[in-house]
């Protein structure tokens, strides 16, 4: 912005190099996919395995018209999954959760349909220091100690790491796991059909509002169907879909969330009590844990980055063995394509991509693509 009066303050410098920045909204992916090949618009960030791996060999790629990148990502990289409403009875027992977790073959899924783009995702604060691994330090289990009997004994061990499959797409090692942990929680086999603990047919409806994500369903419903459940898949519109999931009306839903590398109060609305009974809330999964709540309380009264982390830690391990979600995937970088008429400092800022508030026009560069 010209005559700025805060250009020069050393928190600026190097920063808005922009007079005006332009946000161009397509309500079509694959339409916005090719309104950036027309030089509709010149910078774009990409989302999709499918077109980073096929569609970037357009005639202004070939002749370096156009630039593509992989950034690196430092920050957390958050959570994406399929979130079990733990509201409904059908998914109360902790056993049929995990058991939907061994039906789901991450390695054929990033395999087969997304080109091997992605990491299995573990943690709510995955791709961070938040992340706990292995057993816990003597001040994790400080904070734990007094709860132990009232949550899984795993808490107090390794935390849990989804299965790794043979990439075949039914590993029948993982499904017999996944029948064996439905048989002990009562869901039994009758007729053909799994049935629940009061003898009703166990159906599953996974909801979503665009069909992105359809491909990544469908096998997981064909294993569903091989332990004898009945899933499906419904497709709404976007306001049906908000209003269902402001009621919690649905079974299982996609939803990807992220924390900054200080999370604090709103660490409630995705896993308090609070947030559970809370109509329009991020607690997809419905979680009401007095421990997790304790954990929260901690993370926001750290006062120091260690306390921070240690209680972090402590709420990622309650959070896993709860079993609340099918963790999706992840991966620590920025696809990025841009027509070539921008320059850039050498190093990016740490915690981001620097786009557009580092960059700058080039002049030089725009009349050689033009």
């Amino acid at each position: 912005m010209k005559d700025w009066w805060g250009a020069e303050l050393p928190v600026s410098r190097g920063q808005n190099n922009f007079d005006v920045v332009r946000y161009e909204y397509y309500r079509d992916r694959e339409v916005a996919f090719e309104g950036f090949t027309a030089k509709s618009y010149l910078f774009r960030e990409e989302f999709t395995s499918r077109i980073w791996a096929t569609r970037y060999d357009f005639p202004a790629i070939r002749v370096g018209r156009v630039k593509r990148e992989v950034l690196p990502d430092e920050t957390p990289s958050g959570a994406q999954g399929w979130f079990i409403n733990t509201r409904r009875e059908k998914f109360k027992d902790r056993r049929l959760r995990e058991a939907l977790i061994y039906a789901f073959d991450f390695e054929w899924t990033n395999k087969t349909i997304m080109y091997g783009s992605y990491e299995r995702t573990h943690s709510v604060f995955q791709n961070s220091d938040m992340m706990a691994a292995g057993k816990p330090s003597a001040d994790e289990l400080a904070l734990l100690e007094s709860y132990r009997g009232q949550v899984p004994d795993e808490v107090f061990g390794e935390p849990f790491v989804p299965p790794v499959t043979d990439g075949s797409g039914r590993d029948r090692e993982q499904l017999r796991k996944a029948s064996q942990l439905l048989q002990e929680a009562g869901f039994v086999i009758r007729g053909g059909k799994r049935v629940t603990p009061k003898g009703e047919r166990m159906a599953i409806e996974f909801l979503i509002d665009e069909p992105t994500l359809q491909p990544h369903h469908m096998p997981f419903i064909r294993n569903c169907a091989a332990l004898g459940i009945g899933a499906t898949l419904r497709i709404v519109d976007p306001v049906q879909f908000r209003a269902r999931m402001d009621e919690f009306d649905f079974d299982i839903t996609v939803q990807r969330f992220g924390f900054s590398t200080t999370p604090g109060d709103s660490l409630r609305s995705y896993f308090s009590s609070q947030s559970a009974a809370l109509k329009g809330s991020q607690n997809l999964a419905g979680i009401a844990e007095p421990s997790i709540d304790a954990m929260i309380d901690r993370i926001i009264a750290a006062e120091t980055r260690s306390e921070l982390v240690i209680a972090a830690h402590a709420l990622d391990r309650l959070f896993r063995a709860g079993r609340y979600w099918v963790p999706h995937w992840y991966k620590a970088t920025h696809w990025i394509a841009y027509w070539d008429q921008f320059s850039r400092p050498q190093t990016k800022p740490r915690f981001a991509r620097g786009v557009p508030e580092t960059w700058w026009y080039d002049r030089d560069k725009a009349a050689k693509i033009d």
